[in-house]
């Protein structure tokens, strides 16, 4: 059974960019529009992971956490806050009133994937899958070794999220800014040219044991990865 993870969020871009990244990641999804929606949903069936948004309408998202730690059921649901408010006091309030991680907006929705499954992984190690394989390309997220036909593969730290990035999306194409978005977030600035640089690096490790090159240019377009 797939992992179920509750977005609770207001924002319909927000919310729906979460569902689509979770789904590409093989996690099954429910949205919450409002507190009383969320609280709703725990109610109908306890998920393996929440993403709760402070300034919920209805009741806040420090409520819920509040209540979700009450309830013997819900106890030890996994959460992570996200939010607008970047004060240390916020952070740290929302950590104390039961909050397993904190991310603030805007966010790299690269980094806040990562930070769902190391707490996943740490709180319920069993429904995490940490290898993505993509034909002849093996990506183990927990060592950040890549392996394409039985060789491994030495990528720098951006090479390994582009292609972790790629991964998570086989066959489809992404901009320049897509990527940008994506990979370095939203909020470090990249000129687009950089893109071009370090796709070509990908290239050139992913082919340096020969092979086929996996990583397509689509004019006018972008990039994408092969599913083959």
């Amino acid at each position: 059974m797939k992992p179920f993870i509750v977005i609770a969020e207001d924002e319909p871009s927000v919310s729906e960019l979460l569902r689509y990244n979770l789904e590409a990641e093989g996690y099954d999804t429910a949205i919450a529009r409002d507190g009383d929606e969320a609280i709703l949903l725990l109610d109908e069936r306890v998920p393996d992971l929440m993403l709760l948004d402070w300034m919920l309408p209805k009741v806040s998202g420090i409520e819920i956490c509040r209540r979700v730690r009450s309830k013997q059921d819900t106890a030890n649901l996994p959460i992570i806050m996200l939010t607008a408010r970047t004060e240390e006091a916020d952070r740290i309030r929302g950590l104390e009133t039961g909050a397993d991680d904190y991310v603030t907006k805007p966010f790299s929705t690269s980094e806040l994937m990562a930070r769902v499954r190391a707490v996943l992984r740490r709180i319920r190690p069993a429904l995490v899958e940490d290898k993505i394989t993509i034909g002849s390309i093996t990506i183990d997220r927990t060592t950040h070794k890549v392996i394409r036909d039985g060789k491994d593969i030495h990528l720098g730290p951006t090479e390994f999220r582009l292609l972790e990035y790629f991964a998570q999306h086989p066959g489809r194409v992404f901009s320049r800014e897509q990527l940008l978005d994506g990979v370095w977030g939203s909020d470090v600035y990249v000129e687009a040219r950089t893109v071009d640089v370090h796709i070509g690096r990908l290239r050139k490790a992913l082919m340096s044991e020969g092979g086929t090159n996996p990583i397509r240019t689509v004019r006018s377009a972008g990039y994408s990865l092969r599913e083959d």
